[in-house]
């Protein structure tokens, strides 16, 4: 059998629901002929189950196809983000996502995705000034940014901006055992997080409830009454969600802490969380909250008990790997050329 019958059985099967025949056949086809990307295309698409979250084989089968597919064709932008985000998003890889980010970049460095992803990685990780670097890159290598991404960028600004704001020493690094941020952590470990819902019903439900009240009072019947109480409370619930954000992201930073605490075990491979707080309320909720691959890999890793040199520190790539010696982007002819890539 040829590879490309076989691509074509695959698609068939496919399309009959028998994903597992499909695959089978879209192996066929790449054992035939390795640089058929359709059918490692198809690979990566089969090996994800459609409505859950893949588990710890499923997302490194794809990811394998993923690498594959670039391999042939480096300006397949679709199989970068593919690739970037299972790394990322579902193996908690976050330093092989940054080299992975930086290895699109070479090949499409007209594309603004990858600079937005790693402006992302590094706001999770805690390294704020490296992350607006990323944001000023935008700019500076003149990046069209599609309208879905530039909401997303919007609100990366505002982080990195408001932690430039604080003292550096205020800044989580879980890497620093004796940093202060592991006792607040182990004060709120027996307590899970307060929701966002929680912290708004309590603080501003009591407000719009004493306005619906005296409202008629106030305002007196008729539409123009009824027109302004609804801009009262419609000014109430802004107010008070604006507030409920603050004091939920307040009231909740022993969890954010913890949630990078693991996201560095993750991507370093080595623990640094102490024994005893992974039997806690807080861990467990957040735990069971994170992506079953990444679940399933951090079991490992725990597993392994690698305790984290002292030394260490995460890893960044070169990030301006993509320009030329006098710090012009290399490829540009071709990169205009390029399509652009739209997030879904």
């Amino acid at each position: 059998m040829k590879a490309e019958d076989a691509y074509l059985d695959a698609i068939g099967l496919m399309e009959n629901g028998d994903v597992e025949k499909a695959l089978e056949m879209a192996n066929t086809a790449v054992e035939k002929d390795p640089e058929h990307i359709d059918a490692w295309w198809l690979i990566a698409d089969l090996s994800l189950p459609k409505n859950t979250p893949p588990d710890l084989k499923q997302a490194s089968r794809a990811l394998s196809a993923c690498k594959k597919v670039v391999a042939i064709n480096p300006e397949r932008v679709d199989a970068w983000v593919r690739g970037g985000r299972l790394i990322a998003d579902e193996l908690g890889m976050y330093e092989d996502a940054l080299a992975w980010w930086q290895k699109c970049r070479e090949h499409v460095p007209y594309e603004a995705v990858p600079v937005i992803e790693q402006t992302a990685i590094l706001t999770d990780m805690g390294m704020y000034s490296e992350a607006m670097g990323r944001l000023e890159s935008l700019m500076l290598d003149d990046l069209e940014v599609g309208a879905q991404q530039m909401a997303r960028v919007g609100r990366l600004h505002g982080l990195v901006q408001k932690a430039a704001t604080q003292e550096s020493q205020q800044h989580f690094k879980p890497w620093q055992k004796k940093h202060p941020g592991w006792g607040a952590i182990e004060a709120r470990s027996r307590k899970a997080p307060v929701s966002e819902n929680f912290i708004f019903m309590l603080t501003t439900v009591p407000f719009l409830m004493v306005e619906v009240f005296l409202a008629r009072g106030l305002f007196g019947d008729g539409w123009s009454g009824f027109c302004l109480t609804s801009l009262l409370i419609l000014f109430t619930v802004g107010l008070g969600m604006r507030f409920s954000r603050q004091i939920f992201q307040t009231v909740n930073r022993p969890a954010f802490n913890l949630l990078r605490a693991m996201d560095v075990e993750s991507s370093s491979g080595y623990t640094i969380i102490p024994e005893h707080l992974r039997t806690q309320r807080l861990y467990m909720f957040l735990y069971t909250k994170r992506p079953k691959a990444f679940q399933e890999r951090l079991g490992l890793i725990i597993k392994q008990n690698k305790s984290m040199p002292r030394s260490w520190k995460p890893t960044i790539p070169d990030l301006d790997s993509h320009l030329d010696e006098l710090g012009y982007i290399e490829t540009e002819e071709e990169s205009l050329e390029a399509p652009s890539y739209e997030e879904e």
